[in-house]
């Protein structure tokens, strides 16, 4: 995150307008429309949230959403996600199809036929889920979901299944490339959507495989029954998810570190009034409470009325057994209590959701919540008397909770006689205490060992840094209960510095310090110490995490040296940037038949070529030689065929669908899918059946989706006078002038004898001059490096800790800080080639 200091309020006597004064006359020439495509990628982020990381993965869950849609409305049964080299990702599903006839009610808007197909993929607010027939319950309400993933790729293409033959349309950043084409025909149904995220609007193109799992898995469990399949082509990594029994093998699976207070998992299964819902809880001897919500597969983060149901049912019904079973002593249980160690998923399914936010990420339906709880309350209160030993032990728990809740108040009560942890009475001698009074604007560094403390001492901007040295590793949070954590002289040095109390006495208006942050080495230790304090911090200061006031400093990852200047960078991906932009001063690009190239079309050419160069690799690791297959390049259609068909030991190339259609009816051939016979398995799903001898007519359709990643930078090549022909070397005699050269300044010429020649040749000449090191973490740095690199708020970056997704963050601790060690070491083994910082 930017350390920029937000800008100051205006209040009623500041001006507002700073920059070129607005013209005074305000005409209707002042106003501008714009069309949907240039709306959604002149401000992506209204759509998606954001151009970096989370907004990319959005893209595939948009198409996604719909083939689960599909599921939900019983009319598909498996998905398949594929990620392929090129970075571009196809989902398939066996649903209906999209429909590709002409709509009626677009036909006559426009004055020209348009198919349903065309209109989904590029009409904002057109989609089957805003009548009440298309889909009874729907993640996606807007209607906008696959139309902006289409306008914000770079290609697209999609393929339906129906009516007994293939339909295909292919996009270029949103725009039609040509109509709906009939292809082969076919058994199967289904929509098949590719898509390649444009590099001109997202900062980076690389999904995360773990990410993309994870969802995938989700929505598996959610979805019972349904098939997903997930393959990543760049690594061979691949999951297959199907679950029968749904939301059980979840709670299963999130308590899969944990012990478990009783072994079968308790479900909640019930309708009404079109609100359906399923629950599954199980308690383990955790203490923490871990309940997932969802609505209409949405992850639900901030709950909502199904979740304030749920527990109040949960609360009424354990308290009705205690005071019935005569199980109560001195202390009654409360909510909290009887939530501790509770493990649950919470999935509605609500024909009309009203959400809270436009993120979706809480449930304001009123009438969901009384549905809920009536339906939990009655289905709990009879398994709890059916169920004595594991009613019984589940009101203990609470007991317990209740009990150790009071052993820590008495513990606080204490500590604030003594004027210790809780009372702000004192402060811990080892705390360096910043000089300003003023709370805004003060940080407290919690810094690994009294040497570090030393150089971060030496370093820090007294006015307003505050140190903390912590000697050794604090307690493990999660594993322990709330009065053995506040004994620990580490963590209580925390509280007393901090100010705020922990647990439900937090008060954040009594915090001394604006933000917190967690300073330890890269190594395996500093590793240990950080995750130890940030689950210090999700289980005691909530409230500090959630309001945003814990940070992770994030030192630099290389340090440049030029001539007497030194300046830091953080990530590979920068110093990338970094040398291309400095490359680019001064250069120009020039070719022996006078064409030049300088300025901002040579960084258009440099932009192009990198979205080209890991597509041309893609392309030549399959064995494909780029310049052998420039050869193939049709002058006609302006572009390099991306269909392979092979029959027997002969290979042909192809455009398009409909030029493969007519070839096999031409030759008599048969493709390979085209001969599977379907059936219907055991649990009801249809899946292919080989015939048991092949034809010998039998041909086979691969797809190339790297070339339509070349393709599309062809033609931005095409624009900037350059053709495919200039990115293949050429064998030439006799002949003393270079094909290009690079130029810089006066006195650098380098000859190229190809286009992509080009972006390592400006790479390498922005790296020339500079000293670059690579730092390991803080334990490398002086006092003076590190005020310069961590400490200082015009070169530093703090890594703001956010709760966007609790369960998430529960689920992990659980994993890493819990008594099993088994799923510990299966995670390690997952991940262990990931690792970046590896301390031997």
């Amino acid at each position: 995150m930017s350390d920029a200091p937000p800008a100051p309020a205006a209040d009623e006597n500041t001006p507002t307008q700073t920059g070129p004064t607005a013209n005074s006359e305000y005409t209707d020439k002042d106003l501008q429309r714009l069309s949907d495509l240039e709306h959604v990628r002149a401000r992506p982020s209204m759509y998606i949230g954001d151009t970096s990381s989370g907004g990319l993965h959005h893209l595939v869950y948009e198409v996604v959403d719909n083939s689960i849609d599909e599921a939900m409305a019983d009319f598909a049964k498996s998905v398949s996600v594929v990620v392929h080299t090129d970075g571009s990702v196809t989902v398939e599903d066996d649903g209906r199809g999209i429909p590709v006839t002409p709509h009626e009610q677009l036909t006559e808007e426009l004055g020209r036929e348009v198919t349903t197909l065309e209109g989904v993929m590029t009409m904002l607010k057109f989609g089957g889920k805003f009548k009440k027939g298309a889909y009874q319950t729907s993640g996606g309400l807007h209607g906008v979901g696959v139309t902006v993933v289409n306008f914000l790729s770079q290609w697209a293409e999609v393929e339906v299944s129906r009516d007994g033959f293939t339909w295909t349309q292919e996009y270029e950043r949103g725009v039609p490339t040509g109509p709906v084409q009939k292809g082969r025909a076919t058994k199967k149904k289904g929509t098949k959507t590719t898509f390649k995220a444009d590099g001109q609007i997202f900062d980076t193109l690389k999904y995360s495989y773990d990410t993309l799992y994870k969802r995938l898995q989700e929505l598996a469990f959610l979805n019972s029954g349904v098939h997903i399949k997930f393959l990543d082509e760049r690594n061979g990594e691949s999951g297959d998810f199907k679950y029968e029994r749904g939301l059980v093998e979840f709670v299963e699976h999130l308590n899969r570190a944990s012990d478990v207070l009783h072994a079968d998992v308790i479900q909640i299964v019930g309708e009404k009034d079109g609100v359906q819902y399923d629950i599954a809880m199980q308690y383990s001897t955790e203490y923490t409470e871990n309940v997932q919500s969802y609505v209409n597969n949405i992850h639900t983060t901030e709950g909502g009325t199904h979740v304030s149901g749920f527990r109040s049912a949960l609360t009424r019904t354990l308290n009705n057994y205690g005071k019935k079973e005569n199980l109560f002593k001195n202390t009654v249980p409360s909510g909290d209590d009887f939530r501790e160690g509770i493990t649950a998923v919470i999935s509605a399914r609500v024909p009309e959701p009203k959400f809270e936010g436009q993120t979706k990420t809480k449930l304001g339906n009123n009438d969901v919540e009384g549905i809920i709880n009536s339906g939990v309350g009655e289905t709990l209160a009879k398994f709890m008397e059916e169920n004595p030993k594991v009613a019984q032990s589940i009101v203990r728990k609470g007991m317990l909770a209740a009990e150790a809740r009071e052993a820590a108040r008495k513990a606080k009560d204490l500590m604030r006689q003594r004027k210790s942890a809780l009372s702000g009475g004192g402060l811990p001698g080892k705390l360096r205490d910043c000089i300003s009074k003023n709370r805004d604007e003060c940080e407290l560094y919690l810094v690994e060992g009294d040497s570090a403390g030393g150089s971060a001492e030496g370093g820090r901007m007294r006015d307003f840094q505050a140190i903390l040295p912590l000697r050794g590793k604090i307690i493990n949070a999660y594993k322990s209960r709330e009065a053995k954590v506040l004994e620990n002289t580490e963590v209580q040095s925390m509280i007393q510095a901090i100010g705020t109390g922990i647990g439900m006495d937090q008060d954040l208006n009594k915090r001394r310090y604006n933000k917190i942050v967690i300073m330890t080495d890269a190594d395996v230790d500093g590793s240990h110490i950080r995750t130890l304090l940030l689950c210090f911090f999700y289980r005691q200061m909530y409230e500090l995490v959630a309001r945003g006031h814990v940070y992770v400093a994030q030192p630099p990852l290389f340090r440049v040296q030029h001539g007497k200047n030194r300046y830091y960078i953080q990530s590979d991906a920068e110093m990338k940037s970094q040398l291309l932009d400095r490359g680019l001063q001064d250069t120009v690009f020039e070719a022996e038949d006078g064409r030049r190239v300088e300025g901002e079309k040579m960084r258009q050419l440099c932009t192009t070529l990198a979205t080209m160069e890991d597509a041309i690799n893609a392309l030549e690791q399959r064995g494909i030689s780029l310049r052998i297959h420039a050869q193939r390049f049709d002058p006609v259609a302006e572009k390099l065929p991306s269909l392979l068909l092979t029959h027997g030991n002969i290979e042909e190339w192809f455009n398009n669908q409909e030029d493969v259609e007519k070839f096999l009816n031409e030759k008599g051939l048969v493709l390979e899918y085209d001969t599977e016979e379907v059936e219907e398995d055991e649990s009801g799903e249809m899946v292919a059946k080989a015939p048991v001898e092949p034809p010998a007519n039998l041909a086979h359709l691969t797809e190339l989706h790297e070339v339509k990643t070349i393709n599309s930078g062809l033609k931005e090549m095409q624009t900037l006078g350059f053709t495919i022909d200039d990115l293949i070397p050429v064998e030439r005699t006799g002949s003393t002038t270079a094909r290009f050269e690079l130029l810089r300044g006066e006195d650098v010429r380098r000859p190229l004898e190809d286009l992509r020649a080009l972006l390592p040749e400006v790479r390498a000449a922005g790296e020339k001059g500079l000293q670059v090191t690579r730092f390991k973490g803080l334990g490398e740095m002086n006092a003076e490096e590190l005020r310069e690199t961590t400490l200082d708020p015009a070169n530093r970056t703090l890594l703001r800790v956010n709760l966007t997704d609790a369960g998430a963050a529960d689920e992990m601790f659980r994993l890493l800080m819990g008594d099993k060690v088994e799923p510990r070491r299966e995670f390690i083994e997952t991940h262990a080639l990931d690792v970046r910082n590896l301390d031997i």
